[in-house]
């Protein structure tokens, strides 16, 4: 069935079938043209399908492709290689996945690819880190792109959501207006479809208090939050009830370790209490 936003947020075009959905993330290793890039690109694809077959196996309800491995990362847009190859693993995975709803998040903020990777994939949303306004990062300034990426969209005639990032993890706003206007600004003039908050790093999670601000006005607003950073089995339980939705990479693989591979176990473990939490919520 079509999954319809919590307390009357609006019904979307993205197909979860659980209310509270937990993504989770498949870090695609250093792809070709990346200083890491170890020369096989056949082992890059098949590990990205390992991982996803034990997150799908162990009930996860969505899934995110980024190109994790592909530090330092440019700040906007990525080489043609990168887009090919990202196009290849993506759809393998929804080749083999088609019911799971799969998002895009081409690092560092390269939108336009990841628009172009979902539409010709099949991928149903979109992460962008800096959607509005001027953040510094280690790559230096980025710039967000709301007018290029909406135009872009509608060119594409792509029923993709997006989904932007405010305040995003490794990186610190240039100017920082009030989260009530960055919020205002990501949404209703650069038509986000909906907000991923995090923590300060990758692995950490917001600040609870900050959360609970910035649920508020997206109800008030009737999108979607979701949580985009360090969510994990201890802490699920306080953050879920402020969020719509989880991103989840961390926690889930071997030893909570980004780098490694996916921990069937650790996936369990976390779907079966968020099902718990389901009835509750």
């Amino acid at each position: 069935m079509r999954w319809s936003w919590s307390k009357g947020r609006k019904t979307d075009m993205i197909s979860f079938k659980e209310k509270k959905p937990v993504i989770g993330v498949v870090h695609l290793k250093p792809l070709p043209g990346s200083p890491l890039y170890r020369g096989d690109y056949d082992s890059i694809v098949k590990n990205a399908l390992t991982d996803t077959r034990v997150l799908v196996m162990n009930g996860i309800d969505g899934l995110i492709i980024e190109n994790y491995g592909d530090v330092p990362f440019y700040i906007d847009r990525v080489p043609p290689e990168t887009i090919a190859c990202m196009s290849v693993a993506a759809t393998k995975i929804i080749q083999e996945h088609p019911s799971i709803p799969v998002g895009i998040n081409v690092l560092r903020n390269d939108a336009r690819a990841a628009l172009a990777i979902a539409k010709a994939c099949g991928g149903q949303f979109i992460r962008t880190n800096v959607h509005v306004g001027v953040t510094t990062s280690e790559q230096g300034l980025i710039v967000g792109k709301a007018h290029h990426i909406l135009r872009y969209r509608r060119h594409l005639e792509s029923q993709c959501q997006i989904f932007a990032d405010i305040y995003v993890k490794h990186s610190y706003p240039l100017v920082q207006p009030s989260f009530f206007d960055t919020i205002c600004d990501t949404l209703d003039r650069g038509l986000a479809d909906g907000l991923i908050v995090t923590g300060s790093r990758t692995g950490q999670q917001p600040d609870l208090a900050f959360l609970k601000d910035v649920y508020q006005i997206t109800m008030d607003k009737k999108k979607p939050l979701f949580l985009g950073s360090g969510v994990n089995i201890q802490n699920v339980e306080s953050l879920l009830p402020f969020a719509d939705g989880v991103i989840v990479g961390t926690f889930l693989k071997f030893d909570g370790k980004t780098i490694n591979s996916v921990d069937p176990q650790r996936v369990q473990q976390l779907m079966d209490k968020v099902r718990h939490m389901r009835e509750n919520l």
